[in-house]
Parts: structure tokens; sequence; C-alpha cells
């Protein structure tokens, strides 16, 4: 039995606002529904993520999802929550960004699932032999100046000043949903709930090119998500380096997973809804056992697993998870030398690095001589200082305590060029020799 979609989000908590008749629709046959990302990066961010659920999910109870990757409307930027005009990227950008995004989009939808397997449109398809004059008539005509000044997205932007150009955004997304309503019988519109103005402009295009009849009125519809937020109501989804993006190469999975497992246990219960499929049993579960011992970040370990390892992969979840215990645990040398430089460096992105000549590393006699040459992030200012914390026993080296502060220098460098020193129990530095 497929699960009802509405009552998924209901309980979720994704269910912000949607027109009258949506859930009638979903109930009556299976529907396409669409949700448009725009290529103003190479790669989306967890906020976007937000949204692909929304996809995920609606696929899941049985229904067509369809992916928009805004080839058109990335050309012009959404004023929606923007306090200022956009700059114009370039059609090598725009173009490089939206192979991204599509790539990253079909790593969470089954495009081969039969009926309600996902599609991917891009809408400079369809938007890139329109004369002017001809947009002008096939979708200009439909909408008057009043009804698309009373958006908020345009509201808010009147009195720092908003160009044509991003006033007619809406105007675009609107004729987009017209489009896929006529050409792929998409029935509903999906998004954020900052976008609830651009996806009704949808609606009231496709009600007036359709004659406004009101069989056809109650023929498209729009259903909006809650932007994710913290406890304290501040926005959700950044880090301390920005944003947190869903690329590899952009946000580290390790960086990635950290983010999740430094959630705050107020943030939890609403991130474990949004952005996992954990089933309601196993989170109230999970809140439970929480609960009962929060020091064991029950609830922040299920969130960064099960994120992770969809965004990423299983395997990058484990290297992650290894990562952090070579920081934070009891983690080994062999799980450091099973990790690439790439991975090495993101693992100890913000742990002070310092590098020394290999002929300078080659020719220290002892540990203390090492420890007190390194250049720029020194370890320890002198020599005194290195044997006072030898014998404090705060000494390691690719997580191995030293001794003996004539110790010789014979350790391992791990991928020939990286030496993990340890400072105590929460203080490192990699050493690049």
């Amino acid at each position: 039995m497929q699960k009802n979609f509405i009552d998924e989000l209901r309980w979720r908590g994704m269910l912000h606002d949607m027109m009258p008749g949506t859930e009638e629709q979903l109930n009556k046959e299976i529907t396409a529904a669409y949700i448009g990302f725009d290529p103003t990066a190479a790669s989306l961010h967890i906020g976007n993520l937000a949204t692909i659920m929304l996809l995920k999910h609606f696929q899941l109870c049985g229904h067509k999802p369809i992916a928009l990757v805004g080839g058109a409307t990335g050309m012009i930027g959404d004023p929606s929550g923007k306090a200022a005009e956009r700059e114009f990227l370039s059609e090598d950008t725009l173009r490089y960004n939206q192979e991204c995004i599509k790539t990253q989009l079909a790593k969470f939808l089954d495009f081969d699932c039969g009926e309600n397997s996902a599609e991917l449109v891009n809408n400079y398809d369809w938007f890139k032999d329109f004369s002017f004059l001809g947009f002008l008539r096939e979708g200009g005509k439909y909408l008057t100046v009043n009804y698309m000044m009373s958006k908020d997205s345009v509201k808010k932007r009147l009195e720092t000043g908003i160009s044509f150009t991003e006033f007619s955004y809406q105007l675009l997304q609107g004729y987009d949903f017209y489009w896929l309503y006529k050409n792929k019988n998409v029935r509903l519109q999906m998004g954020g709930s900052d976008q609830w103005g651009n996806i009704t402009t949808g609606t009231e295009i496709i009600r007036r090119k359709e004659g406004g009849a009101e069989e056809i009125e109650h023929k498209a519809f729009a259903l909006t998500t809650p932007l994710v937020t913290k406890a304290d109501g501040t926005k959700f989804g950044k880090s301390e380096s920005g944003n947190v993006w869903l690329d590899p190469t952009m946000t580290s999975p390790y960086q990635f997973y950290q983010f999740w497992l430094n959630a705050n246990d107020a943030d939890c219960p609403r991130l474990l809804r949004v952005f996992t499929l954990l089933s309601k049993e196993e989170i109230e579960s999970l809140e439970k056992a929480h609960a009962e011992a929060p020091h064991l970040r029950i609830m922040q370990k299920a969130l960064a697993k099960d994120v992770t390892s969809r965004v990423h992969s299983a395997q990058a979840y484990e290297t992650a998870v290894a990562a952090s215990e070579i920081l934070y645990g009891k983690g080994t040398f062999e799980a450091l030398q099973g990790m690439s430089d790439n991975e090495i460096l993101a693992v100890f992105d913000g742990v002070p690095q310092t590098s020394i000549a290999r002929a300078d590393y080659e020719a220290c006699a002892s540990v203390t001589d090492l420890v007190s040459v390194t250049s720029q992030n020194e370890v320890y200012a002198s020599k005194g200082e290195a044997r006072r914390a030898i014998q404090g026993n705060a000494l390691s080296i690719n997580k191995t305590k030293v001794t003996d502060p004539n110790q010789a220098v014979n350790y391992t460098l791990v991928n020939d060029k990286f030496l993990l020193v340890g400072k105590g129990k929460k203080n490192h530095l990699l050493i690049i020799a």
C-alpha cells in the first residue's frame, strides 16, 4: 500500500501551504509534479536538499517527480529573498552548473521505475526559440502588472529597486508551469515557502491561457514546504565557512558529516524528519534513546549517517567516521594511512598546518628537535617546553605517545608527506614534509 504524500509531509512538518484540491488530486491518480532549481552555482546545497526530499517522498508515495534545471531562468535570477540585484553569470558558467546539478539530482530520484519514473528537464529547451515579442504575446499578455506587484518577492524590493529583468522572473517561472502542464501533464508545482508567489503565478497563467473555466482552474495546484530554520529562528544551512554544498569538492564528506554531527539537540527532531528517510517510529525511538543519554548524541549520529550516506556514499560516511575518531577519539594510525591526500587535507581543514623542508625533517636528531623547529605554527616554542610536554605525557605523533625526548625521528610519513602531531587530547598539528 502506497503512503499518502500529504500525510507524510504533515507528520514530518514539511507542509507549509497548498492550494485547495491538491490532496484530492493526489488521492485520485498518479500525478506529475515539479520543482525548479536555478544553476546559480556548480552545486546544490543543503537548503536545496529540503526541496529535493519533497520530490523523493513524492516518488516514494507513487507519484511522478520532475526536476527542472533552470537554464533560462538562471540567466535572469530569482529576486525572492534577495535585497539587491543578482550578478549575471556567463552562459558557459551556467551550462557547466546545469550539468553538475543534473548529475546531483540523478542521485536522489529513480529514473527507471515504470509509470512514476523521475524526469529531468531544462527550461532553456522551450525558451531558447522565443522572440521577445513572441514571449510578450504568449506569456506577458496573461498577467497584469497589478497582479505581479502584489507578490511579496516584488513588494520587498520596491524600496531598494528592482529591474525589469528580475521583475519578469515570476512570468518566466509561471510559463514553465504552463509548458509542463501542456507538454508533460504536470498538475502540481512544489517548492520552498518563499516560492509561493512564483508558483501561484504559474497556476494563474494556466487558468487564464486555458480560458478560465472552472474545471481548468482545479487542474493546476501549488504546494510549499517551510524553510528550514534552527530552533532559535536563525537560518539553517551554513557552516562557519559558508554554504554546506552537496558537491564533495566544495564541502568534503568529512566536513559534511561533521556539520550534521554538530547539530544542536533542539534542532535534531526537525532535521531528522526533513532530511532523512527514517520512519516516524524510528525517529521517535531515536528521540527517546537520546533523551535517556544525551551525551551519546544518538540523534546526531543517526542524522549524520543517513544524510552523509545518501548524499555521498556509505564508504564516504565510514571514512568520515574514521577521520573523526582520529581527531577526537581512539582512531588508529592505520586508518590515517588508508586516506588519500585530499581526504587527509579535508579532515584537517581548520587544524593548524605547517610545512618543513624534507632536508630539515631528515636532519632532526630527535623528536624534541622536530617539534621545536617547525616553521610557521610551531608546536612548541623551545626544546625545553617540548621536553616538559613529553615528560608530562602530552605529546603524540601519528597517534602514538612519545615517552622519550631523545627518541629518534623514525616515523612513517603518511602518503610520504604527512605527520600528525597531537598536543594533549584535542589539539593537533599537521606537519607536511
